[in-house]
């Protein structure tokens, strides 16, 4: 019957009665009687780092081996485990369970630095193929390179700021950003044509077709009485459509346009006041569904909401609106529009629309200054005439004038 063997549990264990344990790299050692092991401790017991350094050396008559638990070569053992050995006395055939302290504090302060991408790099390094090892080598090199790159361009940066200072610097970008909005939602352009109304063509704000399917709605438009344009003006709605219906041509195809046109506005400024646009939409005006489908294509954003589309107007779409819009009345008033008409209609601010009309290249038309009462300065209003060449405008920047110190 074979010999058995009982565990013997040591109890709490000191630092020194920890167990070391040694691997050789050329493989296991046949008579470990033959070797002579030393075992080496760091000096310096105050740092947490060094105390725990130990150094292993073996020696036999041909050669030695040396071992440490620190540095690049040493173990590296899992982190997540407690790892214990077995001692069997051979005399009293009792094995004791030591356990093994092999991680010293500086290992565990580098795993704990270490992310674990490093981590997956070292094993590359170590146990990779050589294709990981060449993609490792290659993406360390980009990111030196990528490194770099940040380097000069922070440094540059820093320098422009250093010149122009950083509230110079946003106020610039803020202006850009906002020009750069601004041209996205302006209507197509060709800033070389020989007439101003080929500037922005009347077919790319309403194609032939478009136009055709206006011609029931726009008769309705310029059959309108002269009460019911008195009431559109006291309800305040649509104040610039006003003022071109009731000096509308007498006959003709002029008329037809005009009225057909001043259709479409109204639907434009409609909208301008909606917050979404459903299907629904101008069914009281008579809206024919090719001038809807338009509507919710050229001017409306799709997104989710309670779990179905929506069509809403974001400020963007507000910004084209209203360059559509004003685009509409240059071809209505021989390439001559009023600003404050319309910036009341659309429901924004002058300035805005002003914005807008120094985008589009547009000459504004200060009204004559004169000695006048504030009644009748309040009602001047403000215009704008598409002249060649454009007008290459600064960009848009609010300023108010210092009062002079007496």
């Amino acid at each position: 019957m074979a010999a058995s063997c009982s565990l013997e549990c040591c109890g709490e264990e000191r630092d020194a009665d920890k167990a070391v344990i040694v691997r050789f790299s050329n493989g296991s050692v046949g008579n470990a009687d033959k070797l002579d092991f030393s075992l080496y401790k760091s000096a310096d017991e105050v740092n947490p780092r060094k105390k725990s350094r130990r150094i292993l050396v073996a020696e036999t008559d041909r050669l030695s081996y040396v071992g440490s638990n620190f540095g690049t070569g040493s173990l590296k053992c899992n982190s997540l485990c407690n790892y214990y050995v077995g001692v069997l006395n051979k005399r009293t055939k009792q094995m004791e369970v030591h356990s093994e302290n092999n991680q010293t504090d500086e290992a565990k302060s580098e795993d704990t630095t270490r992310t674990y991408r490093d981590k997956v790099d070292s094993l590359i390094e170590a146990f990779g193929t050589n294709k990981q090892k060449r993609a490792l080598t290659s993406r360390r090199l980009n990111q030196v390179g990528s490194d770099t790159l940040h380097q000069a361009v922070a440094k540059a940066a820093s320098n422009v700021i250093d010149q122009k200072g950083l509230e110079a610097l946003q106020q610039e970008v803020a202006d850009m950003e906002s020009q750069g909005d601004l041209a996205l939602h302006l209507p197509p352009c060709d800033a070389t044509a020989d007439k101003p109304e080929n500037v922005y063509m009347f077919d790319d704000l309403l194609s032939p077709v478009e136009f055709a399917a206006l011609e029931t709605a726009g008769s309705k438009m310029a059959a309108l009485t002269t009460e019911e344009l008195q009431k559109m003006t006291d309800d305040g709605r649509c104040l610039c459509v006003v003022a071109h219906l009731e000096n509308m041509p007498g006959v003709g195809e002029a008329r037809d346009k005009v009225a057909r046109c001043a259709f479409y506005l109204s639907l434009l400024l409609k909208l301008a006041r909606q917050k979404s646009l459903t299907r629904k939409f101008g069914q009281e005006e008579g809206c024919p569904r090719i001038i809807l489908s338009k509507l919710f294509k050229t001017f409306t954003v799709e997104t989710f909401s309670n779990g179905r589309v929506v069509n809403i107007l974001s400020t963007s779409m507000r910004a084209k609106l209203a360059a559509y819009s004003l685009a509409l009345l240059l071809h209505m008033g021989h390439m001559t529009a009023d600003l404050t008409l319309l910036h009341r209609d659309l429901g924004i601010t002058e300035a805005r629309m002003i914005e807008v009309a120094k985008s589009m290249g547009l000459t504004l038309i200060k009204p004559a200054r004169t000695k006048k009462d504030d009644a009748e300065l309040q009602g001047e209003h403000r215009q704008a005439s598409l002249r060649l060449p454009l007008v290459k405008s600064d960009k848009f920047t609010e300023r108010r004038k210092r009062k002079k110190m007496i």
